[in-house]
């Protein structure tokens, strides 16, 4: 049997707001984007050359969905987006206004810095050794 991770979902506050930050400031690939009728979409993004999963960008509807945004995991590091070139990616997500948490500091596993995306979720930007 052969699995893989299709998508994985982000509950955000407006499509068209996390569309424009995911292909313009990081400059992931818009994959799909279906009108479902009802002011559903069907908005799929993923890092540009990935072979893998993408992101379901789900627009938050009720007090429930729209408190859980920016906190879908608790406040841990949810996302990890995987780099060639750290340096390059650090400096120009820098310059596109991304926050940092921190400096990048290097483990045992690779070079890594937390960031939040503007709808206050956390994730690493990571260059495994």
């Amino acid at each position: 049997m052969q699995q893989s991770l299709f998508a994985a979902t982000l509950v955000v506050p407006d499509y068209d707001d996390a569309i424009s930050f995911y292909t313009q400031t990081l400059r992931f690939t818009l994959l799909q984007d279906v009108d479902l009728g009802d002011g559903k979409r069907w908005v799929r993004v993923a890092p540009q050359g990935s072979g893998g999963g993408s992101l379901l960008l789900a627009k938050a509807v009720g007090a429930e969905q729209i408190a859980a945004i920016g906190n879908q995991t608790g406040g841990r590091v949810g996302f990890f987006l995987e780099t060639d070139d750290f340096a390059r990616d650090h400096a120009r997500m820098l310059a596109k206004g991304v926050s940092f948490e921190e400096d990048p500091r290097h483990e045992p596993y690779g070079t890594v810095a937390v960031w939040r995306d503007p709808f206050g979720n956390r994730w690493d930007l990571i260059e495994f050794s």
